[in-house]
């Protein structure tokens, strides 16, 4: 069991079978059976070891999001986070070691209906809310190397035919917001999980497939697979590096950090004067905090970065993690 996870784990963050039996294909390359597969599957999301099996959608490409932060009280944080965890457009929310002490991101189905919730935030909470909108990205992944024994070989997964792309007519154009919606919390461990959604919608299976091919195609997903929770999985530290850049240079070091081993994200955010000088960020994940400081000590000495303004904020308490909902969210 524990090969099968790893093999699980490693090589199904991303590429995830578009077949209209993607489990079946693949327990072929594992040598088992599709049954085991969502069993495996099934369990290690009740464990909370895996989020979901589904879409990792690139930021405001589908609705509208931020990340924000709020500096709250130390003695109050307590009572505040689960006010803002019980808003629905809340996917994340988060300790971290800074003034500003409680991070959050939040998803709405547009940006009139984003910064209603900031404003209702603000109100229920009493704190302002600092919000820093993405300007650009220059990774996103959030993919993890699971290491549970030996590290297994890659799988390389063979094409199905009979799946060709439809005809896409005015009316489909405005369907991948259903198909987002449908898919927002992960897809079904279920045989054809494909077809499922299908009858949902009042699709074919073969649409299905067609269309989430075409939101890979053109980067509204950024990767289709398992995704895990990494502190479950032995990533226990994290820290967001915030760097102060001149913005003559973010472009090119957005892109060398983004490059990093260490980095699961990197993207531009606006600065905030006085109080937030910050305006590229960084996520830095390791299986403790000195493996964090060591990744960015190694980054900040061979990019060069040593005489940039920095600030690792260090992840305390997580209140809340999930996907992100763009659609049925009041």
């Amino acid at each position: 069991m524990e090969a099968l996870t790893e093999q699980l784990l490693n090589n199904f963050q991303r590429d995830f079978p578009l077949q209209p039996q993607p489990f079946a294909a693949i327990a072929q390359l594992l040598n088992t059976d599709a049954g085991t597969v969502l069993q495996r599957l099934k369990e290690l999301q009740s464990k909370g070891a895996v989020s979901r099996v589904g879409a990792v959608f690139k930021p405001n490409t589908v609705g509208a999001s931020t990340l924000a932060a709020m500096s709250v009280p130390e003695a109050l944080l307590e009572t505040i986070a689960p006010v803002v965890s019980g808003f629905p457009q809340v996917n994340h929310n988060y300790e971290r070691e800074h003034a500003y002490n409680l991070w959050f991101v939040a998803t709405a189905a547009s940006q009139s209906e984003l910064a209603e919730t900031l404003c209702r935030i603000e109100a229920r909470t009493g704190y302002s809310v600092l919000s820093l909108p993405l300007v650009k990205d220059y990774h996103i992944d959030l993919g993890f190397p699971m290491q549970l024994g030996n590290q297994p070989e890659p799988l390389a997964l063979e094409s199905e035919p009979g799946c060709p792309a439809e005809t896409e007519t005015q009316a489909d154009a405005y369907s991948a917001e259903d198909l987002i919606a449908a898919i927002q919390d992960g897809l079904p461990l279920v045989a054809r999980p494909y077809q499922q959604i299908a009858e949902r919608l009042g699709w074919s299976e073969q649409k299905v497939i067609a269309r989430l091919g075409q939101l890979i195609d053109s980067g509204v997903i950024k990767r289709l697979g398992v995704v895990v929770r990494h502190h479950e999985l032995g990533y226990r530290a994290n820290a967001m590096v915030v760097w102060d850049v001149p913005d003559s240079e973010v472009d090119r070091l957005g892109h060398l950090l983004g490059r990093q081993d260490c980095v699961t994200l990197c993207y531009r955010r606006p600065r905030h004067l006085p109080d937030w000088p910050y305006n590229l960020f960084c996520m830095v994940h390791g299986r403790d905090r000195d493996e964090v400081l060591a990744c960015v000590a190694r980054m900040s000495e061979g990019l060069g970065l040593d005489d940039i303004h920095r600030t690792v904020l260090f992840s305390g308490r997580r209140f809340k993690q999930r996907g992100a909902r763009y659609r049925g969210v009041h």
